[in-house]
């Protein structure tokens, strides 16, 4: 399900928090992509793209997995900041693995504006 920010309801502040988080760590790390996660206990997970000779990660599955790293049991919201118009198939299913099909995927530009926003599933 595909969520235009004109059809969307004013957005959270903790929602705006992981994108204003997800864009700092691209503009910080100079990375085509920024992510941040929220647990079940409101912690916040930020990451980058990884690229590596020997491991590519997109940001969002990076930050997923240091959410599970560091004990997370589910996820409430992911957020990406990219060029992309949407988050990848391989993204959302890394957010579906730990937080649910249902789980909110906040897709936004470089600019740190809502794109758009999918469910994991």
């Amino acid at each position: 399900m595909l969520a235009r920010m004109s059809e969307a309801a004013p957005l959270d502040p903790e929602d705006r928090k992981i994108i204003t988080l997800a864009r700092s760590a691209r503009a910080r790390n100079g990375v085509p992509e920024g992510a941040a996660v929220r647990d079940e206990t409101g912690r916040t997970y930020v990451a980058g793209t990884v690229a590596l000779e020997s491991l590519q990660l997109s940001a969002l599955r990076t930050a997923v997995a240091m959410a599970v790293a560091s004990g997370a049991q589910s996820l409430e919201a992911a957020a990406v900041v990219t060029e992309a118009e949407s988050a990848s198939d391989a993204d959302r299913a890394a957010v579906r693995d730990l937080g649910g099909a249902g789980t909110p995927v906040l897709v936004a530009g470089p600019d740190g504006t809502l794109r758009a926003t999918v469910q994991a599933g």
